[in-house]
C-alpha cells in the first residue's frame, strides 16, 4: 500500500525519510567537545588580537620616526649645503686680510673675481643658476618686467637691460629676473 501512496503523492518520499530521521537518536553533543572548540576559538581571538596590537604598536612606531625625521630635515636640511658654502667664507676672509694690505685697486679686483667665481660655481652644483634674460624675448615665468622702453631698435618684447639677477633652483623658479623689455615706438614709424 505504501507504493500506492508513492504513486499518488510524490512527496511521500519525503515524508518517509523525515521520519527516519525522528526515529534516529540524536548523537549527544559532548560537552567536552563544545569546550575544546570554545578553546580553541578563545586561542585564536588572543592569537588575532596580539597581532592587532602588534601592528598598531609597529605603526606608531613608524609615524614618531617619520615625525622625528622630517623634525631633523627640517632642522640640519641646509647641512650640506652650508659646508659646501664655508670654503667661499675662507676665501672671502683673505681676500679681506690681502686687502689690508695693498693699496693696488687691481688685486682688489683680482680677489673679488676670485671670490665671486667660486661661490657661484658652490651654488650651480647646488642647483643654483642664474636665470639670463638679456638680449632675448620676455618670458613671464621666468621674467618679470618693471619697466617697457619704446625702441625701435631691437624687437619689440626684447629684453634690452637686466635689473635685477633672477635664479631657479633646478627648474623652479626662486626669484625671477626684473627686467626692461623693448616695445615698439609708434613715433618713430610715423615719421
Amino acid at each position: 500500500m505504501s507504493e500506492d501512496k508513492n504513486q499518488n503523492n510524490p512527496f511521500a518520499e519525503n515524508e518517509e525519510i523525515k521520519e527516519e530521521i525522528k526515529e534516529e537518536p540524536k548523537e549527544d553533543i559532548k560537552e567536552e567537545n563544545i569546550e575544546s572548540k570554545e578553546e580553541e576559538f578563545k586561542k585564536e581571538l588572543d592569537d588575532i588580537n596580539n597581532k592587532y596590537l602588534r601592528l598598531a604598536a609597529d605603526f606608531d612606531n613608524y609615524r614618531k620616526r617619520q615625525a622625528q625625521e622630517r623634525e631633523s630635515l627640517l632642522k640640519y636640511g641646509a647641512e650640506d649645503t652650508l659646508k659646501k658654502i664655508i670654503p667661499v667664507l675662507d676665501t672671502l676672509e683673505r681676500a679681506k686680510n690681502s686687502i689690508e694690505k695693498t693699496e693696488d685697486i687691481k688685486t682688489v679686483k683680482e680677489s673679488y673675481e676670485i671670490c665671486t667665481k667660486q661661490f657661484l660655481e658652490i651654488l650651480g652644483k647646488i642647483g643654483l643658476k642664474k636665470i639670463e634674460a638679456k638680449d632675448k624675448p620676455f618670458d613671464p615665468n621666468l621674467m618679470e618686467a618693471v619697466m617697457q622702453t619704446k625702441t625701435n631698435d631691437v624687437e619689440p618684447h626684447t629684453v634690452i637691460a637686466e635689473l635685477q639677477a633672477g635664479y631657479q633652483l633646478f627648474d623652479r623658479v626662486l626669484r625671477p629676473t626684473m627686467v626692461n623689455v623693448a616695445v615698439e615706438d609708434d613715433e618713430e614709424n610715423k615719421e
